[in-house]
Parts: structure tokens; C-alpha cells; sequence
């Protein structure tokens, strides 16, 4: 027959048993937070880079289209000149 203080031992030792199970369980939870909060930080990384060089793109092609647009009127005025 197990003593008053036996059981209390053993009540203890499940108690702390029971403690390291949450804990494991609530970083199992944390890390899986960090991740998805990493994947959605990596996801708005790339989204703004794309977005960006997009922009830079199209800056790319308004300069383009101006500096045509300026040799045509260049060769307009030779035209007009002879």
C-alpha cells in the first residue's frame, strides 16, 4: 500500500510530466507561427520586388518612347528646314 507521501511523489511527477507536454506543445505551435508569419514576410518581399522593377520597367519604356518621340520632331524641323 503506497504512502500519503508516495502518492504526492507521484502526483508531482505526472504534474511536471503534464507541464513538459504543454510547453513542448505551445513551441510546437510558436515555431509554427514564426513560419507562417516568415513565409507571409518572404511572400511581401517579392511582391514589392516585382512591383518595383515593374515600375522600373515602365519608366524604361516612357524614356524610350520620349526620346523617339524627340528624333521624330528633330527630323521634322530638318525636313521643313530644306
Amino acid at each position: 500500500k503506497e504512502t500519503k507521501r508516495e502518492r504526492k511523489k507521484e502526483t508531482k511527477k505526472k504534474e511536471r510530466e503534464r507541464e513538459r507536454e504543454r510547453s513542448k506543445e505551445r513551441k510546437k505551435k510558436e515555431r509554427k507561427k514564426e513560419r507562417k508569419r516568415e513565409r507571409k514576410r518572404e511572400r511581401r518581399k517579392q511582391r514589392r520586388k516585382k512591383e518595383r522593377a515593374r515600375k522600373k520597367e515602365g519608366k524604361k519604356e516612357r524614356k524610350k518612347e520620349r526620346k523617339k518621340e524627340r528624333e521624330r520632331k528633330r527630323k521634322k524641323e530638318r525636313k521643313e528646314e530644306r
